[in-house]
């Protein structure tokens, strides 16, 4: 048994589990053994590694983050397990309901390296919105088990951002029962236990005003925010899934004019699956619904569209222009492309099957189309179209697979299944997996974007739908029980559950036609009776593309490339291969002919008759029966492939390379070869997928396979990628080994630049830059075009986004730091002894201009609802102040205000803020500091980023003071001309106070020179000030009058010559002689 870590962060972990973490409100706490014959082997394992100084490191990420943490080293008692605790603000800080990643974890005994590496997934229950509803009414197993025998289909629905959690829907037959019954799954349907199961019949049924008839399922999508039902009675959409009102999830009826039950019934749903994490305000939803009928006069369509939250729905049908004349079509299905604001049509009609591409304006299809309309071709008769998740790669099926990599604009065919039908297509964003199911059962695999596609093997059960968990294992859902295809060994791209891989050759004989040594041509022998509708099974196809020929006997070969052709007769495709190893030929006692001379006569336009002469006397050499569909192959001639025996000596066959034909030539004994690919006598040849011959090495900058880079406005942002090729081939490639595909290529500018190093790996990096105002996102897809489908990565697609990335954000770097202890302490003291941190009084309010007892901001500080207000004596401050996070409660504790608040410069959280840095009076030319931080650094900030700078609560007696270079004072005049306010250059902004108490600044980045709104906030508590207006100029005037009446006294007693001094010492005198 392979040796591996199990871990689980709920109970003990099982044994051969794929790891499943949960992060809930409290700590993330994980144990993990490691898993091998016994738990004693398992407890020496652990042993001797926690002796040797190992523990294993957990590493988190998603597509925007990574974090690496450390089990314990210290073993307690006799545990068999590590075990590590992770507080939740280590992971994530954010409690908010909304669309959130779920995260990928990686297990290994030593960071960096592979040592035992086991991946799992980490989910936040917390976050993750369908997890906070109940969506009906609770079913138990017995209950769900009565209905497995009325089931006539199963429609799965996963979330976009969380793969694991998902939706199993069950459509019954009506006539024997009814409902709208849905499994929940946080696990990924690997446990069948561990679903639960909801009736939603009951709410359903309250939305409907006509009286109760049967109902099912019959489609169900699960977006970003919402949950859109389709069922026979109508379509219904949840209430938004981020804003729990209720326990239980209520729904909505959306009716469509003139549609009936039988319209529903054969209804379906089509969404454009895609992750909105950190969610942009270009970024929604759509989904459309589309009826399998023409539509009436009196309709307006039998499609419909429509975008979150789905209350307007817009007919799909492309606009026409009056007076065009157009032949009646069926709208197959309409997507919108969010990467590029279009719409693109699937339409079909008796002659033609159509894509059209149309720019959405203001949410609805410009009249003229994007790009000329694209005409498939009349054999194509088409199904669907769906947008691989998370990228550009558009998919167009049927009895046929097209791909188009720029939105509509072109198809390439992928694949040509003639009488066989794909019926539904299943995605993997993370191994880009994409599955096709035909109606005959069989399963094909192709990887996003790539130009070819295995058959894998077929599923035999009547009623069963196919899903992708995140970690791009796929399952096979039945009513009763649920199958995974894959181990613990690997992630994802199993296919366990569909049998054992299948030969994709055909039933036919082939006839190599050497090149060089190492190169070879295999044509497809088709006979000339061969029945036409049965010619394209005889012939080489794109499933072949990149398989693998095998001889029975020895040998195989790299199919390279696929030829069709009408000449040589009998030959009507045929595949160029590289030998990887050499085939073996026919030996003596297998084909006696051996061992005589040939000699060559042509006996048609194409065919040839083969004469054997013999050598040596008595030797027996002659043509027998199964000699029939074996190759003579003669170096440097064409090759002859024998279709037909005419006697011991004569055979007739037909060549490859008729202008290489070595006509009425003799090859003596040993100089001609025989081959046999033929399958009179059982087919001796096989094609099977080549293994995985390339791998992907990623850089530093790829958190995953998925990450998405930021791009703020002139900047940009650069990617590098190298493949390493992991094959047996002898030919190296000097073409480049990777191909990339932008998604809305107007969006950003986008360079690449690739090289082969010494080891004959293809390095590529991409730069993209932002040079416009325009937001938006865009899908980056590198494809290894000459990969095999078995590879478990062949496509990796990151997505750019131009704007600004949530990691960005501004900050006031203060004069003088304070430590986190003093703050709680309150006390912290310059080399003076004065306390700079400043504890503000409860409820306090800053002085206005007014004066210092009549405060007139709505801003309180330090709120507490159950204290007096203090200076509120005056109408004006009577009406001035609104509490916040402290509204409608009666005391401070419950103003439930976190630490993170309570230090915090926003104005958004004042009620909460207690202590404020303290300066002493006056503050003279104070730096204002400034630094921009994101996911690539810091840095101070400078010009282009000027600034505004305000006082939030309309104070005064405070003066900016900046240094404006002659290049700054351009865009400097601009900005105020346009802004009507002071704009400053952050570089060497200081700032000089002349007033008293707590100042409140706010400092904002001016507009168009990032997509980001910087916003910064900082307090400054003024103490020691001398007294305000008017106390001050009422003690300088008194001390002046004083003054003034005593040297206006001094001078009517020196005018009178009265002498007050001389007169009181003689008081003295005699008071002293009367003692």
């Amino acid at each position: 048994m392979e040796k591996h870590f199990a871990c689980a962060s709920q109970g003990f972990p099982k044994k051969n589990e794929i790891i499943k973490l949960y992060l809930s409100s409290d700590d993330l706490k994980i144990q993990c053994f490691f898993q091998s014959e016994s738990e004693l082997t398992s407890k020496e394992f652990l042993n001797l590694f926690t002796a040797e100084g190992l523990a294993p490191s957990l590493g988190i990420t998603n597509s925007t983050y990574m974090g690496i943490f450390h089990f314990n080293l210290t073993l307690f008692s006799d545990q068999v397990y590590w075990s590590i605790n992770i507080p939740r603000e280590n992971i994530t800080k954010n409690t908010d309901i909304t669309a959130v990643e779920e995260w990928f974890v990686r297990i290994s005994l030593q960071h960096g390296l592979n040592t035992y590496a086991t991946e799992g997934t980490l989910l936040d229950c917390v976050r993750e919105p369908i997890l906070q509803w109940k969506l009906g009414t609770s079913m138990t197993k017995n209950d769900i088990s009565k209905l497995y025998p009325h089931v006539v289909d199963l429609k799965a629905t996963k979330c976009p951002c969380a793969n694991d959690v998902a939706l199993l829907g069950f459509i019954v037959n009506t006539t024997l029962a009814v409902g709208v019954y849905v499994g929940l799954s946080f696990s990924g349907f690997w446990n069948y236990d561990s679903i639960m199961w909801y009736n939603l019949t009951d709410m359903i049924y309250s939305q409907v005003a006509e009286e109760h008839t049967e109902i099912s399922l019959v489609d169900m999508v699960l977006t970003n925010h919402f949950l859109v039902i389709l069922t026979s009675l109508g379509l219904f959409i949840s209430e938004d899934l981020r804003y729990p009102s209720s326990s239980v999830l209520t729904f909505s009826r959306k009716g469509f004019c003139g549609f009936e039950r039988v319209d529903y019934i054969k209804g379906k749903l089509w969404y454009n699956e895609r992750c909105f994490a950190n969610r942009e305000h270009f970024e929604v939803d759509y989904v459309t619904i589309t009826f399998e009928r023409n539509r009436t006069l009196s309709e307006a369509s039998s499609c419909f569209y429509s975008k979150e939250p789905f209350l307007e729905w817009l007919s799909c049908l492309p606009p026409v222009s009056k007076g065009t004349k157009t032949i009646p079509s069926t709208l197959v299905t309409f997507l919108v492309d969010q990467e590029q604001s279009s719409g693109v049509f699937l339409c079909h009609n008796q002659k033609d099957t159509t894509a059209t591409v149309r720019i959405l304006k203001n949410n609805k299809p410009r009249l003229v189309p994007k790009f000329p309309v694209f005409l498939f071709p009349s054999s194509f008769s088409p199904v669907g179209m769906v947008f691989h998740p998370r990228s550009h790669f558009l998919y167009a099926y049927g009895n046929q697979v097209w791909l188009s990599i720029d939105g509509g604009n072109t198809f390439e065919l992928i694949a040509d299944f003639h009488g066989d039908i794909i019926k539904n297509t299943y995605h993997s964003f993370y191994t880009s997996d994409i599955t096709f199911i035909s109606q005959s059962g069989k399963v094909y695999l192709t990887k996003a974007g790539l130009g070819r596609y295995s058959e894998i093997g077929s599923i035999s059960d009547k009623i069963f739908t196919l899903y992708y968990d995140h970690m791009g294992f796929i399952h096979k859902l039945t009513p009763d029980h649920f199958e995974a295809g894959g181990s613990l060994a690997g992630s994802g791209n199993s296919k366990g559950i569909f049998g054992q891989a299948p030969d994709m050759g055909f039933e036919t004989a082939l006839a190599p036609q050497y090149i060089t040594v190492n190169e070879m041509i295999f044509f497809a022998y088709v006979p000339k009776n061969e029945p036409k509708e049965n010619i394209h099974n005889k012939k080489f196809n794109g499933i072949h593309a990149g398989k693998v020929i095998h001889s029975r006997k020895t040998g195989m070969a790299y199919i390279k490339k696929i030829l069709q052709h009408d000449t040589p007769e009998g030959f009507l495709s045929s595949v160029i291969a590289e030998v990887i190893d050499p085939f073996g030929i026919e030996e003596v006692h297998e084909s006696s002919c051996l061992s005589s001379s040939l000699y060559i006569n042509q006996t048609g336009i194409f065919s040839y008759q083969l004469t054997l002469q013999s050598q040596t006397s008595g030797a027996i050499s002659s043509f027998q029966d199964s000699d029939v569909e074996k190759t003579v192959v003669i170096p440097g001639y064409s090759s002859f492939l024998i279709t037909r025996i005419l006697d011991n000596e004569n055979a007739l066959a037909i060549a490859t390379m008729p202008g290489r034909v070595p006509n009425n030539m003799t090859f003596l004994k040993d100089s001609w070869l025989l081959y046999n690919f033929g399958q009179k006598n059982g087919r001796t040849w096989n094609i099977y997928s080549k293994p995985c011959n390339y791998w992907f090495q990623k850089h530093d900058d790829l958190l995953s396979l998925n990450v998405l880079k930021y791009i703020d406005l002139g900047k940009s942002n650069s990617l590098k990628i190298k493949v390493m090729p992991n094959t047996k081939s002898v030919q190296i490639l000097e073409i480049p080994l990777m191909e990339v595909v932008v998604g809305n290529p107007n969006l950003l500018e986008v360079k690449a630049e690739g090289s082969f190093d010494d080891t004959d790996s293809y390095l590529i990096e991409i730069s993209a830059a932002s040079k416009t105002l325009r937001q938006g996102s865009t899908s980056l897809a590198f494809i290894v075009w000459g990969a095999s489908t078995e590879c478990f990565v062949t496509t990796i697609v990151p997505t750019l986004k131009s704007s600004c990335s949530y990691f960005k954000s501004m900050h006031h770097i203060p004069s003088t730091f304070i430590p986190m202890e003093d703050w709680i302490s309150g006390v912290h003291t310059d080399s003076q002894g004065f306390n700079m941190i400043q504890v503000l009084p409860v409820n306090y309010r800053p002085p206005s201009n007014m004066g210092i007892a009549i405060p007139l901001t709505d801003n309180f500080y330090h709120a507490d609802p159950s204290k007096p207000i203090p200076r509120n004596l005056f109408h004006k401050s009577k009406k001035s102040g609104k509490f916040k996070q402290c509204a409608n409660v009666s005391t401070r504790e419950e103003c439930n205000c976190t630490n993170y608040q309570k230090f915090s410069y926003a104005v958004a959280f004042s009620d909460c803020r207690e202590k404020v840095p303290r300066f002493k009076f006056p503050v003279l030319q104070y730096p204002v500091s400034l630094k921009i931080y994101s996911e690539d650094g810091h840095f101070p900030m400078e010009a282009p980023y000027l600034v505004t700078v305000t006082e939030v609560n309309r104070r005064e007696n405070w003066k900016l003071r900046q240094a404006v270079p002659e290049n700054v004072k351009k865009m400097k005049d601009y900005l105020e001309s346009i802004l009507h306010t002071p704009v400053y250059n952050p570089l060497g902004l200081n700032l000089s106070i002349k007033g008293s108490e707590l100042f409140h600044f706010r400092v904002s980045v001016v507009p168009g020179v990032t997509f980001c709104s910087l916003v910064e906030e900082f307090q400054i508590y003024v103490d020691e000030a001398p007294l305000p207006f008017p106390g001050h100029t009422l003690i300088v005037i008194a001390a002046a009058v004083v003054l003034g009446g005593l040297f206006f006294v001094a001078f009517i007693f020196q005018i009178h010559n009265i002498h007050p001094w001389n007169t009181c010492q003689k008081l003295l005198r005699r008071n002293n002689m009367n003692l």
